[in-house]
Formats: C-alpha cells, structure tokens, sequence
C-alpha cells in the first residue's frame, strides 16, 4: 500500500475547516493507505506556547482523531515529539536547505510580519516539515493550497539527497480534494478559517456546544441579497457555507442550491446548524468516552512504537548515505 503522512498543530481548538479539510480525508484515506498521522507539538512550538496548554492541547488534537474515526488499529496516530527521528533528521535537512528557500516561504513571513524579533525555529521548520513526510518514506501528503509551497520545498530535498547520496526517498506527491480543502472564515470569507482566530465568532470547533453552534451560524456574515446559489466570485460568503453544509450532508453544492431554491438565507442557516450539530454531536460523545476512560494514552504509545520502527529504518539509511559512523 503506498504511504500517508499528514499532522496538525495543537495550537487552538481545532474547528470545521481541520475537520472537512483534513481529518474527513484522513479516515478515507486509512482504508487504503498505510497512514501516518502526527500532533505535531515540535511545530507548535515554533511561537511561544504555555506548557500546560500545549500538554492539553496536544492529548486533545489526538483524542479529535481517533473520536472522528481514524481507526488506530488501522493508522498510526502518534506524538511528533515522541518520536525523536523527527528532529534528527529535520536537524539534517536544514544543512540541505538553501537560506533564499526559506526566506520565500509564505508563512514564515506571514507569521513573523510586524514582531521585533522571531525565532529561528520559525524560519527553519519547513525543513523539519520536510523530515516529517521523508522519515516514512510517504507518497501522498494531504494539504491544502497553502500548504502546497512546503511540500514542494519538501520534493525539491528529496531530489537533491537522492542526487547528492544515492536514490533513496521517495519524491512525495500532494493529495488536495476538489471539495473542501480550504473551508473560509464565518466573519470573512476571504480568509481561511483558523483555530487561532482571536474572534471566536470566525470559528466552528469541533468542541463547541450544539447550541453555540447554532448561534455562530446564525451570526454568520452572509452576501448581499437572499439567494442562497454558489457563486464564489460574487457571493463568497454564502458560497463558503454552502460548502460546509454540503460536506456535512453528503449532498452537491448543485443540490443544496435546488434545497434552498426560493428560500432566504435564515432558513438556510438554521438549518446549515442542524446539520453541523449532527456530524459534531455522535464526534464530541466519542471525544469524551475516549478522554476519560485514557485510551488515548494506550493509541499513542502503540503508535509511537509503530512508527518509530518505521522511521529509525529511514535514519539507519540516511546516517550511512551521508558518512555518519555507526553506534559500536
């Protein structure tokens, strides 16, 4: 079977967007794939992080994947950090990035725009992005489109240890759905729903009370007029929620849009709310049984061992090409 490798921050609660833009694909995925799906805490902490909410947060991003159906029976669900490989080998990569490769990344500049100083973990990690899906030798890599500049950064490594020390890893290949990949904002739909938005109001998470729920669609920006029809270049907002509601129904957006013919868009959102809380409710019921009963602990270590298995056969390759002496 060819190879998955894919991870999330626990940085803030994880939201709708992780879930259609992520995590749904995640559990397809399993069926076919050998999947590798990482908390990626050494990313995290490349702001500053409060421990005890990164300990939380870290536990929680895990439980959200096993309660929304990564069978850990059938992927590999594990802490980053737990598997050391990941920073040795990221700790390499660095010595085969160019400093202009890095300094072209989007994110980097995004995220460092307007601090006085940032740290050099922030302007390195696509380099340890790239030993995450190098370690297991992954051949797809899900992403979405703002994702797409590391993995070519991540491509463009592999070629050149292959070039430079023999042929060895595997050149990844992106996995971006046609539907749902980038789920936008409640407030704006020109940006990107994300879980480290100050306004709480931008944001489904996964965690939110049924109720909340319903009022932050309620409150949803929407375009102007009352028809609800996707059309993205002229009615963005409408067209983002019409997006979500067709990813929690199983419906078109062709079909959604016949739905809601004739109908303003409160009807829309009341019951674009519906149908959220009935994709959330059965995942939060799972969320809780998984935390409290601490299974959670019991799939990260045996994910964890599986992996690292996987990884230190990798390292054992890469320490040879490159001229590192073995242990005695």
């Amino acid at each position: 079977m060819k190879k998955v490798l894919s991870g999330i921050q626990p940085s803030g609660q994880l939201t709708i967007g992780n879930y259609i833009g992520a995590i749904k694909n995640f559990v397809t995925l399993q069926h076919d794939h050998e999947c590798f799906f990482s908390v990626v805490d050494l990313h995290a902490i490349t702001v500053p992080q409060d421990p005890a909410a990164l300990r939380e947060q870290s536990e929680s991003v895990a439980t959200l994947y096993a309660a929304a159906g990564i069978d850990p029976e059938k992927s590999n669900i594990f802490m980053q950090s737990h598997v050391p490989q990941h920073a040795e080998l990221g700790w390499l990569m660095t010595t085969l990035t160019g400093m202009g490769e890095l300094e072209r990344m989007t994110q980097f500049k995004d995220k460092s725009e307007g601090k006085g100083s940032v740290g050099a973990g922030l302007f390195v990690y696509p380099a340890l992005m790239a030993a995450d899906i190098l370690l297991y030798q992954a051949d797809l890599v899900p992403v979405g489109e703002d994702q797409k500049q590391h993995l070519e950064l991540t491509r463009d490594l592999a070629g050149r240890f292959n070039s430079r020390f023999g042929d060895f890893f595997t050149v990844p290949e992106p996995y971006i759905p046609k539907v749902g990949a980038r789920i936008m904002g409640l407030d704006d739909a020109s940006k990107k729903m994300s879980k480290s938005s100050a306004n709480a109001g931008s944001y489904i998470a996964l965690l939110d009370p049924p109720d909340v729920i319903r009022k932050k669609f309620n409150r949803a920006t929407t375009d102007s007029g009352g028809e609800v029809r996707y059309d993205p270049a002229t009615k963005p907002e409408v067209s983002n929620l019409m997006g979500i509601y067709a990813e929690c129904t199983g419906s078109s957006l062709q079909q959604v849009q016949e739905q809601f013919e004739g109908k303003m868009y409160g009807a829309f959102k009341k019951e674009l709310g519906e149908a959220v809380v009935s994709v959330l409710e059965p995942l939060q019921q799972r969320y809780s049984e998984i935390r409290e009963s601490g299974e959670i602990k019991r799939i990260l270590a045996k994910g964890a061992e599986r992996a690292e298995a996987v990884a230190e056969e990798t390292m054992k390759g890469v320490r040879d090409r490159m001229g590192f002496m073995p242990k005695f």
